[in-house]
């Protein structure tokens, strides 16, 4: 049986949804955050998250936003490769893990302090943005069961 889809049934919903990303990407974009470092949150979501459509499509946006495969490839295991990350890189997935696990262990309001080490409190914002539409795109998706494109 195929599932209800329900970003094609409710294009009432969906439409804005999507202007919301299309948006917040410009919004990150004009606070100097790279599509890399977007990009870099996207997929690490998409992989907690298990969804093979968001994956699909954001790991080729990633590679196309100027990171190495084999840097991608490593993603699942950046907490080890200290050295292959750059500071940006690891806070930014500390915060996309922070806000997608909902693990009471998870000390989100440390995350944040520590971003701001490397970002500041607007660029923050746009990442947390981006986090939370990220997990609400993998929602969408596993709930319709959507496929990972051109597969």
């Amino acid at each position: 049986m195929t599932r209800f889809d329900i970003s094609r049934n409710f294009p009432e919903m969906q439409k804005p949804l999507n202007r919301a990303a299309m948006d917040s990407r410009k919004v990150a974009n004009s606070y100097g955050l790279s599509d890399e470092i977007l990009e870099l949150v996207n997929v690490r979501v998409s992989q907690i998250n298990g969804c093979v459509a968001c994956m699909s499509a954001h790991v080729p946006a990633l590679r196309d936003a100027g990171m190495k495969q084999e840097l991608i490839d490593l993603i699942p295991v950046w907490r080890d490769l200290e050295a292959l990350f750059t500071p940006e890189q690891r806070i930014a997935l500390e915060l996309a893990e922070a806000l997608t696990i909902m693990d009471h262990k998870i000390e989100r309001d440390m995350v944040v302090d520590e971003a701001r080490d490397y970002y500041t409190e607007e660029q923050i914002g746009a990442l947390q943005w981006t986090i939370i539409l990220i997990n609400t795109f993998n929602r969408i998706s596993i709930a319709s069961a959507h496929k990972a494109a051109n597969l």
